[in-house]
């Protein structure tokens, strides 16, 4: 089995992080994983996104035109990747984020309303881990546990007391994911 997934929105909303943690977990699952970061210069603010590739099977190439899952978390996201769905393929978005949803009738769509739990959480932090949670809760690409120790090896070692909040957030992305 092999999942070819992107997800991109601005620098600062934890993309980046989403993509390693999903790829630690391929790898504690001893899984063939391409992981492959490309921002702009801004860091926060400017263009973010990460493709990456799980397989049981060698990965030819991490270069991709179309993707089996595709997470957006802005518009300019949405913009960009949207036709890059393969067809029988899904598309996640944060509801906060986008304007215009996506009008395709050949492929899954999934909307999260991530920004306003991490508002309810009282923690803007969580954001991205409530997106990993629903992207987790549609499909079933890494164990949970996995998922946990790709945290603890993400995150530097004083983060670490910020573990337990991140499962929660994880948890609350599987509970309010909806298909549309």
């Amino acid at each position: 089995m092999k999942h070819e997934i992107i997800i991109a929105g601005f620098g600062g909303q934890g993309v980046l992080s989403m993509g390693k943690i999903l790829a630690y977990s391929g790898l504690m699952e001893g899984k063939e994983v391409s992981w492959m970061p490309s921002y702009g210069p801004e860091q926060r603010g400017g263009t973010a996104n990460v493709t990456v590739i799980l397989s049981d099977e060698r990965i030819s190439s991490p270069v991709l035109n179309e993707f089996d899952i595709v997470v957006v978390l802005n518009q300019p996201s949405m913009d960009k990747f949207e036709s890059k769905v393969k067809k029988g393929g899904m598309l996640i978005y944060d509801s906060y984020g986008i304007h215009q949803p996506t009008q395709r009738k050949d492929i899954k769509v999934f909307k999260v309303d991530a920004m306003d739990a991490a508002t309810e959480m009282q923690n803007g932090k969580a954001f991205n881990m409530i997106v990993l949670g629903a992207l987790l809760k549609i499909e079933q690409l890494v164990k949970l546990e996995n998922v946990i120790e790709g945290l603890k090896k993400s995150l530097p070692e004083r983060h670490h007391k910020l573990i337990p909040m991140n499962e929660a957030a994880i948890q609350k992305g599987m509970d309010i994911v909806v298909e549309v």
